[in-house]
Formats: structure tokens, sequence, C-alpha cells
């Protein structure tokens, strides 16, 4: 803290970064157009490759090029991963991974992180997407209805079911969306309301500097670490409806600290 003459706190003035120049932001747009496209050829053709395999391999016996393939898209588009593990997160349990989300790279990113076979929850009409929704579908990625009706709820309720009985981890973004300001929006209830009802544990995640790496609304790829918080292992075995609600605001708060601290450090700095 800075202390004035007087004793008394003097006000911080935080400094920040100047504006880029008219060469730096060309700059800054060509190296991310260069990096859109290497990841974008990178994926599409790969990806093809280890769907094939799927058809022949069981896809838990191929994860490690499944894991590489995410690896290397993060490492073109300029990212540097660093992972940090809580004293109590339990690698060898089926769990659900809850995770702020933040952008397009996100899945990649988590893949590379988290240390066990895993796949996600997907909205359904990211599956009538050209070859990417196939690929997912092929993946074994868990269909979420865009506007949800009991029918559909008790669908993905069985499907949920039967890939955790299957031995696969779930990542799920509860905010529903993309973060627009950086911050941790509010979670809902869904996927905490059937962990409860399964029994199966819940693993808060932390992603931290995607946010300055790209944004939605932006295709400007900013090179720089992101670092991926896994959380204590959080059980719901036992736990009564009532406490769902306490269990989402928890995860809540568990995984948006680590954003919001960083946040507040980094908050005198502009970004080109």
């Amino acid at each position: 803290m800075n202390l004035a003459t007087n004793g008394r706190p003097s006000a911080v003035r935080a400094e920040r970064m100047p504006e880029p120049s008219a060469m730096q932001r060309l700059y800054f747009l060509v190296r991310s157009a260069f990096r859109w496209i290497l990841c974008g050829a990178y994926f599409f053709v790969v990806c093809p490759f280890l769907v094939l395999l799927g058809i022949f391999i069981d896809p838990r016996k191929n994860d490690r090029p499944q894991r590489m393939l995410c690896r290397h898209v993060m490492w073109l588009a300029g990212a540097r991963i660093e992972v940090r593990r809580a004293a109590r997160f339990d690698p060898q349990r089926t769990s659900f991974f809850i995770a702020n989300y933040v952008n397009l790279f996100d899945p990649f990113l988590l893949y590379s992180a988290i240390p066990q076979f895993v796949r996600g929850w997907e909205l359904e009409s990211h599956f009538r997407i050209p070859a990417y929704g196939w690929m997912m579908k092929r993946f074994g990625n868990v269909p979420v209805p865009d506007v949800i009706k009991a029918p559909d709820l008790k669908r993905l309720w069985k499907l949920t079911r039967a890939a955790l009985e299957g031995g696969v981890s779930l990542v799920i973004f509860p905010e529903g969306g993309r973060t627009r300001d950086g911050r941790v929006g509010a979670f809902k209830d869904g996927v905490f309301r059937i962990a409860q009802q399964l029994g199966y544990p819940v693993v808060p995640v932390s992603i931290v500097g995607a946010f300055e790496f790209n944004r939605k609304g932006s295709w400007m790829l900013r090179p720089g670490k992101i670092v991926v918080y896994l959380h204590d292992t959080i059980e719901t075995k036992g736990m009564h409806k009532d406490e769902v609600e306490a269990l989402r605001e928890r995860v809540h708060r568990i995984a948006s600290q680590p954003v919001e601290e960083h946040r507040v450090r980094d908050s005198s700095r502009s970004l080109p």
C-alpha cells in the first residue's frame, strides 16, 4: 500500500500500456490470421483420421493421439498451457468437470489439461455443422437440446448416465455461453441437479488467461500463457436435492476466484 506523507493511503494510478501503432495492429491481424489458418488446416486434416481410427479402435484406447491433437491446436494458436492441481483433486474418479466458458479453444484446452478420458455436453445444433458436427458425434459428445423440454431433459439424463457409467468424465460449461467481459457468469442448475441425482462427483475448473488470449466477438489471437486450475473433487453421493443450490454456488465461488484474482491483478493492462 502506498502511504502519503499524512499517513493516509494515496490513490494508486493504473499505468496503461500505450496504444499500438498502425503497423503493430497490422502485424497482430496478420499473425492472428496465420495462426487461425494453421489451426484449421491441422484440425481438418488430422481429425478425420482420428475419427476413422475410432471406427476400428475403442476411443479410450485411442486417447493419446486425440490429446496430442488438442495440444497441437493450442500450440499452433500460440497458447502455453500450465495445469495446477489441488491437493484433493482425484484424477481417478469419473466426474463432472465444471468450467468457466471463455472461447472456442476451451474444449481443446481442457482435453489437454484433464488427466483422464473426457467428453462433453455440446449443443445439439453444433452436431449439424458440416464436418465438425459429424466428428463430434463420432467422438461421443453428449448432445444438449438448444431449447430443453421435458422429453429432451429425460434423454439428456439417460445419455449422461450412460457416459458416466461407461467411465467417461464430462466437461460442462454451466454458464450457457462464452463470457463477454472476462468474468464468470452465473451457473445454471441443470448439471448440478443431474450430478446430485446420479451421485457422481464434480470438479470445479478455472480457466485463467484465456480471455486475453481470445475473446468472444473477436478473432484476434494474442499468444500467452493459460492456466487451468483443477480444484478439489466434491462429492455429491447422498446429497439431498435441497442442497443443489448451495453446491452450485460453492462450485461457482471456487471456479471464479482465480479468474477474479487474475482480473484484479491485470486490471491496469490494456490489450492491443
